[in-house]
């Protein structure tokens, strides 16, 4: 395994972020308990979920995740040697079962943050994030940003960065980031933090050959800023493993079981896969080794959260690690960007 300090911190992480979201409805806890295991042997130290997980959101399954986590921790009693991250629901997105409102006001904070410490059987988590923004812009399969003039919302920044950082100076979290954020959102909150409040460590975001609408103003900022890039869904949903284009995904693969997630599905997705399908081919790489090496190799990333629902997936992907694409290789990639670019966005 490779490592990495996430900016802004002392946080020594894994170039490779295990991620847990499908623990407590595609996985049992048995299978968490032993991805975490293979995982953790492999070198990771960098472990990512969410209060709202399992995914799909589900009143019967929320918090499992977090649950399963929290047992191994006990048992294994390795908690100082780890990274773990996790995120509070924002408003939106039918989840009224998690909160109400699904806000991030102190009170809101407080109750998500000992909750998810509850369920995780520990006294502090390393990252904390919003899971996605409070005001309406594009995230979540929404190409273009469209202005709402009746939005009830009001810049809030500061307010939130104070809250957070309560939690900060009172121990129960460590550093704070953003998920499924904009440029206009970092940058708000990198204003706030020229006038005194605390810096962000990350941004957690959709990133992989399907997406890289990142690299259009986002990253730009990251960079000039020192801002952690942890790129989720690297294999968009499994589609860049190719078992969508083979026929050999299992019925209870996400695409297959969850019809509503239809986000790297479309045509243009499935062309735009065959094409990089055939560049892993010719090359004799695991299609799904190249997507990851892909994500590895760029400078503004930080590490990829990559999730899995057997240890021979989970193994495969781990050992993107020490796969490096050739520039022969980087631009026949980027060849078909350019002919089908950002058909997941």
């Amino acid at each position: 395994m490779k490592y990495t300090t996430l900016p802004n911190t002392n946080l020594k992480i894994s170039k490779i972020c295990l991620g847990t979201m499908t623990w407590g409805q595609q996985n049992t806890e048995a299978e968490a308990h032993e991805q975490l295991d293979f995982a953790i042997e492999k070198g990771i130290n960098f472990i990512d979920c969410a209060e709202m997980y399992p995914v799909p959101a589900n009143p019967k399954t929320q918090g499992r995740t977090e649950t399963y986590i929290g047992n191994w921790l006990a048992k294994k009693k390795n908690r100082e040697d780890l990274i773990i991250t996790s995120k509070i629901a924002g408003p939106s997105r039918n989840m009224d079962h998690i909160r109400k409102p699904l806000d991030f006001s102190k009170k809101s904070l407080e109750e998500a943050i000992n909750n998810s410490l509850k369920r995780l059987q520990t006294d502090y988590i390393d990252l904390y994030q919003l899971h996605w923004p409070e005001r309406s812009t594009n995230y979540f399969g929404q190409r273009d940003y469209s202005h709402n003039l009746d939005e009830k919302w009001s810049d809030n920044f500061a307010e939130v960065l104070t809250n957070l950082e309560s939690f900060v100076k009172s121990g129960k979290i460590r550093h704070i980031g953003l998920s499924n954020e904009t440029p206009f959102g970092i940058m708000r909150c990198l204003e706030e933090a020229r006038k005194g409040k605390m810096k962000i460590a990350s941004v957690q975001n959709p990133y992989n050959l399907l997406n890289r609408k990142d690299e259009i103003g986002l990253s730009e900022i990251i960079q000039r800023e020192n801002i952690g890039y942890l790129a989720y869904s690297p294999l968009g949903f499994g589609m860049l493993s190719g078992k969508y284009l083979n026929g050999t995904a299992a019925k209870n693969s996400r695409i297959n079981q969850f019809k509503q997630y239809t986000r790297y599905s479309s045509d243009q997705s499935f062309s735009a896969t065959e094409k990089y399908f055939g560049i892993a081919k010719k090359h004799n790489l695991s299609f799904a080794q190249m997507a990851l090496a892909f994500i590895l190799q760029k400078k503004f990333v930080t590490a990829p959260i990559i999730g899995a629902t057997s240890i021979e997936q989970l193994s495969e992907n781990i050992e993107s690690i020490n796969v490096r694409l050739s520039k022969e290789i980087l631009n026949e990639i980027d060849s078909v960007h350019n002919i089908i670019p950002n058909p997941a966005p």
